[in-house]
């Protein structure tokens, strides 16, 4: 698998863009951190996408363990991180007011790493259900399984409306799915095992043991972590923010959830960017057979 050269990185200037246009100072820390990370990466990669990308040949194999930190943070060319680290910045934005940054950062590192084992957990069992090795050459680099991920807590969280899927009108509930389902109808080369596997950590932590886990983990380090608990109000428009309270005694703070995310998204929504990213040449100039992108 080798990144693509386009000359120009189109897709990386409109990143940019995007992020100046909402203003650093305005972008939660962690989520500015992964943004810069990513970018960073794809400008300064560490190794090449095929000593990167994750799979079960080779990292379970030939116990290439490292690709479980090297993976999420690879993209194949501009425009694969362009849609990635969009969706991420009014993710993040959202997610991270609303957790605080702390909880925030210790959700994006457990899901980078928990999301590749789970991908490499579902390709192992294809490989032996369907007898069929090709499975376990699958190699997938990218950040979208952490992005579906994320994408489960911000429709758990806000659980009401509809989201337009193609065209489709689909309760937020279910948007997930319907996406999983859409993207790889319309583009197969795409590494199908690792959104569900971004999708199965989601559910993990929303309706599984993993965010108990995970807190227990957090308080066997420090007994001093407060979790924030959200105190929610209304207006006539319906959901307009959050307050957070902490147990300990720390003072609670506002925050403003945007409701307008076009200007994160430049006018597009997470569905239309999603019908842009098949049509764009990431999908016309993907990988080769047996190869993913995340």
């Amino acid at each position: 698998m080798q990144r693509r050269s386009r000359g120009i990185n189109t897709g990386l200037i409109l990143l940019l863009s995007q992020i100046f246009h909402v203003g650093i100072n305005n972008i939660p820390p962690v989520t500015l951190a992964t943004l810069a990370l990513n970018i960073w990466l794809f400008l300064n990669p560490l190794k090449s996408l095929y000593n990167s990308c994750l799979s079960v040949e080779k990292c379970y194999q030939q116990k290439d363990w490292q690709r479980l930190l090297l993976s999420p943070f690879h993209h194949a060319d501009d425009w694969h991180l362009y849609f990635n680290m969009a969706s991420m910045l009014w993710k993040g934005i959202n997610l991270e007011r609303r957790l605080g940054s702390k909880w925030f950062a210790y959700i994006i590192i457990t899901f980078s790493l928990l999301t590749g084992v789970v991908y490499l957990f579902l390709e192992f069992a294809l490989a032996e259900f369907m007898d069929e090795p090709d499975f376990r050459r699958n190699c997938a680099v990218g950040f979208s399984g952490v992005l579906f991920a994320l994408k489960v807590l911000n429709n758990h969280y806000c659980p009401g409306g509809f989201v337009n899927v193609l065209g489709f009108p689909v309760p937020n509930k279910f948007a997930c799915w319907a996406e999983l389902v859409a993207i790889h109808f319309i583009s197969p080369g795409t590494s199908f095992a690792g959104h569900l596997a971004g999708i199965l950590v989601g559910l993990m932590y929303t309706h599984g043991p993993l965010k108990k886990i995970m807190e227990t983990c957090a308080g066997m380090f420090s007994s001093n972590i407060a979790y924030p608990e959200q105190r929610y109000y209304f207006n006539s428009s319906g959901y307009s923010g959050y307050q957070d309270s902490y147990p300990y005694g720390r003072p609670g703070h506002y925050a403003e959830v945007p409701r307008n995310y076009d200007v994160y998204t430049a006018g597009l929504s997470e569905e239309e960017q999603l019908e842009r990213a098949l049509r764009a040449s990431l999908w016309d100039r993907g990988p080769s057979d047996g190869e993913g992108l995340g």
